[in-house]
């Protein structure tokens, strides 16, 4: 008996060829179990010849199954196991082995294996499951597929301590041959490591069984996360050496999967992952966009991947999006062109959501915008990552633009990171023209920029003269506005000073603590003082310098930026403030002077004692 091999699982063979070299008389005894067999015997006994050759084409599970059912035909026991069931209930029923040649034939007693022990099994159902691949035409027809696929689901979607398929002790004999019963485990996603082993045509019709039974999405979309990182070694990228290796061969492919079955792989997952918000996790999806890249995926494919990501942007990381260029110009370091499509997908559906409306403005906080945090959340992310991108000379002023302008205005509510986005931007890219710069900085607010910001933008010599003004302009406003409220503060602590201690006089440890108080502020508003006269004495500078310009063009340049940016308010304000110092400064003298007076009349009164 010869054969050209048997098919390992996950090769989708339906058999192999079988060549029998027989003596005609003792054969007749041996197959009359087998009905194929018997014919195949008589047509050759008719030729008159004491020994014939006989060609089986396509027996299920090749020689070894093939040897197996010769065994049962001598009446040799057969052991019967979930790895061989299959094979050999396909033999049967292509050898006609039926209770008509003869009592307890091999159909009768695989299929009752496979009912009765087989399909109680969740890992005796995986394995017969498996070896389906190989005769799946045959499975098909004995519907054995169908019923290896409606067990797992069943016992997938029902928790293992409460179902009575779980078998207490961990094992079932039957005919002297244990179950092998799933160890005790309530987890939910105990099973997504087995089923792994399985080939994609089996596990896509395996997953559409478990959504026919109702499991919940977010158990699908991690069965297909845990089979996705099985085959695609790129999403393993980070991983050990060792086990890098590892998930290079899975069962399934049986060796290291080659591009074009990776392409394909991938492509099939997308189609299969649901689309909905956070049931997969955002990195996973990234590491599929970049894969799907580096594979050179069909545009549809890469688009919708695109799209999850959009969904959930604000779950990313600046990690995440920091993906190199794989294209063939490497124009870029990094795909800015796909963080952009991501953007504009999380702004498309956020604007559907009715996120995009701004509100209103209460107290320096908005309002009336029930996605405001995700897109605050994006927004702050975007900022990272312009400043990351910003260094790379080859990044293009549009692109630039483009994605930092993408970004709603009031989604920042401080523009600091956008503005440092910018000024790496302008240092690594000096020969942009004064246009360009501009375009660029009117992206800022200075109005929203911290004391930090506003200080270190004041001395920025990348930036234009226009922002320049602006950002000292706005700064002034600042310290005036924090002026105003320590004037406020000392009030209302001096009024409660007076009303806790009573008449003048009457408590010298509370006057002399409010004095010193009163001088610790002294020093703070001096201090506060003295920057605004920089700050003026800056502007002054520069309005000799814009008068002179405007003294060439034949009109006054300054009396236009004062108007525009409102220094004449900004005078008058100074004008106010200083006076306010000088009230304090008076209200000082005030306290000392009664001091003064106080220690006289305690002196006065010791000398007439």
């Amino acid at each position: 008996m010869h054969s050209n091999g048997m098919g390992r699982p996950g090769s989708a063979r339906l058999g192999s060829r079988v060549i029998l070299l027989l003596k005609l008389g003792r054969c007749r005894f041996i197959f009359t179990r087998s009905g194929f067999m018997e014919r195949l015997i008589a047509e050759a006994s008719e030729q008159g010849e004491e020994g014939c050759v006989i060609n089986l084409p396509d027996i299920p599970g090749g020689a070894k199954t093939f040897e197996l059912v010769a065994k049962f035909c001598y009446g040799v026991k057969l052991e019967l196991t979930s790895s061989n069931v299959v094979y050999l209930r396909c033999s049967a029923e292509h050898l006609e082995m039926k209770e008509d040649y003869g009592e307890g034939n091999l159909i009768v007693q695989t299929e009752a294996f496979l009912n009765q022990v087989v399909l109680q099994s969740w890992k005796d159902s995986l394995k017969a499951l498996q070896t389906c691949d190989d005769v799946l035409r045959y499975a098909e027809e004995l519907n054995i597929t169908e019923r290896c696929f409606e067990s797992l689901a069943t016992k997938a979607c029902t928790d293992p301590t409460l179902s009575g398929w779980l078998a207490t002790g961990g094992s079932v004999l039957w005919n002297g041959i244990s179950t092998g019963a799933r160890p005790n485990n309530s987890s939910s996603d105990w099973w997504y490591d087995d089923i792994c082993t399985l080939s994609l045509p089996l596990f896509k019709r395996l997953i559409s069984v478990m959504e026919t039974h109702g499991i919940k999405q977010e158990i699908i979309a991690g069965s297909l996360t845990c089979y996705a990182k099985k085959y695609l070694p790129g999403l393993n990228r980070r991983q050990g050496a060792i086990e890098s290796n590892n998930r290079l061969a899975p069962v399934a492919f049986g060796a290291p999967p080659s591009e074009e079955d990776q392409k394909l792989f991938l492509e099939e997952i997308d189609r299969l992952l649901p689309m909905q918000k956070g049931l997969v996790p955002t990195k996973f999806l990234f590491g599929l966009l970049r894969t799907a890249m580096i594979l050179r995926a069909n545009p549809t494919c890469i688009s919708s991947l695109e799209k999850r990501i959009g969904m959930q942007l604000d779950q990313a990381t600046l990690e995440n999006l920091l993906m190199p260029n794989f294209s063939y110009s490497m124009e870029t370091l990094y795909n800015v062109d796909c963080v952009q499509r991501i953007l504009d997908h999380f702004l498309a559906m956020d604007q559907i959501s009715g996120g995009t409306s701004p509100g209103a403005i209460d107290d320096g906080q908005f309002i009336g915008s029930p996605s405001l945090t995700p897109v605050t959340m994006v927004a702050k992310l975007i900022d990272g990552y312009l400043a990351e991108v910003a260094p790379d000379v080859n990044l293009k002023f549009p692109k630039f633009q483009a994605l930092a302008a993408a970004v709603p205005d009031y989604a920042r509510p401080l523009d600091d990171g956008l503005y440092r986005a910018i000024d790496i931007y302008l240092k690594s890219h000096p020969w942009l023209v004064e246009s360009e710069r501009e375009q660029l900085c009117r992206l800022i607010d200075c109005q929203k920029f911290s004391l930090e910001a506003c200080t270190h933008a004041a001395q920025n010599e990348r930036l234009p003269l226009r922002i320049v003004v602006q950002v000292l302009f706005f700064e002034q406003l600042q310290l005036r506005t924090s002026i105003a409220g320590c004037f406020l503060v000392s009030d209302h602590l001096d009024g409660s000073r007076q009303l806790r201690s009573g008449p003048a006089g009457s408590n010298e440890g509370g006057l002399a603590t409010t004095v010193r108080e009163n001088q610790v502020l002294k020093v703070g508003m001096d201090n506060m003082r003295m920057r605004v006269f920089e700050l003026e004495k800056e502007c002054s500078n520069m309005r000799q310098e814009i008068e002179k310009l405007g003294r060439t063009e034949g009109s006054s340049t300054w009396g236009s930026v004062s108007k525009k940016f409102g220094f004449k308010l900004k005078s008058q304000m100074c004008s106010a403030q200083a006076e306010s110092v000088s009230k304090q400064s008076n209200g000082n003298g005030k306290v000392e002077k009664m001091k003064d007076r106080q220690g006289k009349h305690k002196n006065n009164s010791s000398h007439n004692d």
